[in-house]
């Protein structure tokens, strides 16, 4: 009986969960049809889905969802998605436990995602800032340390996303797009780059090498796991890019690899 409870438990624990992601608000996808609700932003006007205002650079999809922050709302007016419904019940792991978030803004703010339990409980928000306006930018979220809750809280089951926490002196429409719970390995853009381009080694203690098999040129950007940018580099002359780890403090750090309308990023280990 015991081995049973065992392989009842096993079960439960993989096949019990479904996260629905990426949330992309595309009709046939995730989060068009899902019941947002707008908390502290005065009024509190709807989420939209719109077509994408700015369909360019690493967000060419069609649909987008459009927040109006208002300037007599509170920093942290969000929208939420039904508590116990649409994102599903999951649980955070090494595969899912870094989220990106596509934005639009035409100011520089943060943005937060709260993860809620379907207990109501969570950890709170994490926040990361956009580092451009006017243009749309993928934002990278660590949540690694929340993998192991207090007992009791572990099942999730809600998102809140704050698009922009900050006191405002002026009503901002901000637009986001295609979140998505990965690993840190993970492929942005219409066309998947990420098998042309190799790190090593990985983890550093004094450099990584990025090397590119298709020898087409491409940018990287170096991100820490707040989210700040830290380096930029544009290696379209070269096969390889040598990036000098031993400047960086022990930790995990994003590379954001840019060739042509597609994107990949890469976590790095500092050692």
């Amino acid at each position: 009986m015991k081995k049973v409870t065992t392989l009842l438990c096993t079960l439960t624990l993989f096949y019990g969960f479904s996260q629905n992601a990426p949330i992309n608000f595309e009709p046939d996808g995730n989060g068009a049809d899902w019941t947002w609700t707008v908390f502290e932003n005065d009024s509190n006007p709807d989420l939209e889905i719109i077509a994408n205002p700015d369909p360019s650079g690493v967000n060419t999809s069609q649909t987008v969802a459009q927040f109006t922050a208002l300037q007599t709302g509170q920093p942290f007016a969000g929208v939420e998605s039904a508590q116990g419904a649409d994102l599903g019940e999951f649980v955070l792991d090494a595969t899912n436990n870094i989220i990106t978030i596509k934005v639009w803004k035409p100011v520089i703010s943060d943005v937060g995602i709260k993860l809620v339990s379907s207990t109501f409980w969570s950890e709170g928000e994490l926040k990361v800032p956009n580092t451009v306006v006017n243009e749309w930018e993928e934002l990278i979220f660590d949540f690694s340390s929340f993998i192991n809750p207090p007992p009791g809280n572990g099942v999730l089951s809600q998102i809140v996303i704050f698009p922009d926490f900050d006191a405002r002196t002026q009503d901002n429409v901000i637009y986001f797009d295609d979140i998505r719970f990965t690993d840190g390995n993970l492929s942005i853009g219409e066309n998947d780059i990420s098998n042309n381009f190799v790190v090593f080694p990985n983890p550093s203690s004094d450099k990584w090498i990025i090397s590119d098999k298709t020898n087409s040129g491409f940018t990287t950007q170096i991100f820490n796991i707040n989210g700040q940018l830290l380096a930029d580099f544009n290696n379209n002359s070269q096969q390889n890019l040598s990036i000098d780890a031993s400047r960086y403090s022990a930790g995990i750090y994003f590379a954001k690899i840019t060739s042509g309308n597609a994107s990949t990023t890469i976590k790095l280990v500092k050692k």
